[in-house]
């Protein structure tokens, strides 16, 4: 086929009763450059033994500012600054510094107990596949039913050291929950019309655009801002969405026209573009039924690089493989609803569902989910449904693993991602135990996947057929996979 189309579609919703977050005093820690005091009582209120601080903090309108022992043998005190809420306090810590008498001052962030951070995005409430409490109102659902991320943020946010690729329609640039997350080319001087880092691409600063071809790789159909929303928004902004990884770097790379189509050649250079330039995750919710030697080669490059690839399955409710998703080295990711059933009819319509078949990974929630709209910065009204919004989610797991430990190759972030999916949550009549060809190897768990890549046990969660055993090259321990049919190529 000359063009190839991955389906979508779009409902919109109108939500309410909108979650609030309660007020937080803003405080501060700070420690001083020199400051040897016996002198002080740890808790106590204080006055700083510097002037210039001293005075910060009145026109600032502190309310107390208290000492505390950096350890006994050190000598050493920090201090904790406490103001009122709405405090600019990032502005006030650019003054800090500019006293020249401070060796370090950041917020005195606010964890939450027993591992878990909730984020306070004010529709995060609508957001099941992140926590499903088998309240959603559109469709039945069951909790549980969800990747556990509050428990998964209790172990990291991310890290903007790692790039996800989102090779797909382009992204709203300019939307806020992207705000600072948009990898930029820093290699490249902006519209001076030269290739400055000889990539091939002029003027790349923030990606590319395949299908024009030009430098700004916007979005004019949707689906790659819905796409890299889910990877990817930004998490406790309050505004919006949270995204399943707050801190890594979205690569933008546009393979996909105003029609959502695009020629293999378009994805293979995308593929190609963001592995060059640093993405150590790439996501592709896009496939086609027709095999393609270009195309294989293209994410073989990118695995032999240690670039871990996701792809969608599909979503024609048939077991025919389609491309990217079938070749061997790509995670495959069908689609679950709400109630963790396997996807059979995207948004209500009986004639689209998720793909099935011999070459699927695990399966992650795909329909019904709440995505940005790439023509507002303030609309969190629409649901999307596809494979399309299953895939990022097991990408942005992947880049929360690329996080954790940056040395995991393609193959063993995979392994983790395979090996800890839970088993056995949908139908038994497709869901049977161990790999099959409905769940793959089952519904992506982020939480247990963070666990295992951490070293933290839990074989009493291994699906039938793994087994662990020690392996200090690989963490505490490796995973080893059951044997399954090899995936089509």
């Amino acid at each position: 086929n000359r063009y190839v189309c991955s389906v979508f579609v779009i409902l919109i919703i109108s939500f309410s009763g909108v979650c609030q977050t309660p007020g937080r005093t803003a405080r501060i820690i700070f420690q001083l450059k020199e400051d040897m005091r016996e002198d002080l009582h740890s808790g106590n209120p204080v006055t700083v033994p510097s002037q210039a601080i001293n005075i910060l903090n009145q026109e600032f309108h502190a309310i107390r500012v208290t000492a505390h022992q950096a350890g006994r043998s050190t000598g050493k005190w920090f201090y904790v600054a406490e103001f009122q809420d709405g405090t600019n306090i990032g502005d006030l810590i650019r003054e800090y510094y500019k006293t020249g008498e401070i060796a370090y001052a950041e917020p005195d962030y606010v964890g939450t107990g027993s591992g878990t951070v909730v984020p306070d995005d004010p529709y995060y409430g609508i957001q099941w596949p992140l926590k499903n409490t088998g309240t959603f109102s559109v469709v039945p659902s069951v909790a549980g039913a969800d990747l556990e991320m509050e428990d998964a943020w209790g172990i990291t946010q991310g890290d903007s050291t790692v790039i996800l690729g989102i090779i797909d329609s382009g992204v709203k640039m300019d939307h806020p929950e992207f705000g600072g997350r948009i990898w930029r080319n820093y290699n490249e001087i902006a519209e001076n019309g030269t290739d400055d880092d000889h990539n091939g691409y002029v003027n790349d600063i923030f990606g590319w655009d395949f299908t024009t071809p030009d430098n700004y790789p916007a979005d004019d159909r949707g689906h790659g801002t819905c796409v890299a929303g889910i990877a990817g928004a930004t998490g406790n902004n309050s505004i919006g969405f949270a995204g399943v990884d707050w801190k890594c770097k979205l690569m933008i790379v546009k393979v996909l026209d105003h029609n959502n189509n695009g020629y293999y050649s378009w994805w293979a250079d995308g593929i190609y573009y963001a592995v060059d330039n640093g993405a150590k995750v790439v996501n592709l919710s896009f496939g086609g039924y027709d095999y393609s030697s270009t195309l294989e080669t293209a994410t073989a490059y990118a695995h032999s690089k240690g670039v871990v690839v996701v792809a969608s399955m599909g979503n024609n409710k048939t077991y025919f493989p389609s491309y990217p998703a079938a070749f061997h080295w790509v995670i495959a990711a069908g689609s679950t609803d709400p109630d963790d059933a396997r996807s059979r009819a995207f948004l209500g319509s009986p004639n689209y569902g998720s793909n099935y078949g011999q070459h699927i990974s695990v399966v992650a929630p795909g329909n019904y989910i709440p995505g940005l709209n790439y023509q507002s910065d303030t609309d969190y009204s629409m649901l999307w449904g596809g494979t399309s919004m299953a895939a990022p989610h097991v990408a942005g797991m992947a880049s929360l693993l690329m996080a954790v430990k940056p040395s995991n190759s393609p193959t063993q972030i995979r392994t983790i991602i395979e090996s800890t999916a839970e088993d056995q949550v949908g139908s038994p009549v497709e869901d049977s135990p161990g790999w099959d060809q409905y769940y793959g190897y089952g519904r992506v768990n982020v939480h247990r996947a963070l666990s295992r890549a951490m070293g933290v046990s839990d074989t009493k969660s291994l699906p039938a057929g793994f087994s662990v055993f020690p392996n200090p090259a690989y963490g505490a321990f490796t995973v080893s996979l059951p044997s399954k049919t090899d995936k089509i190529q």
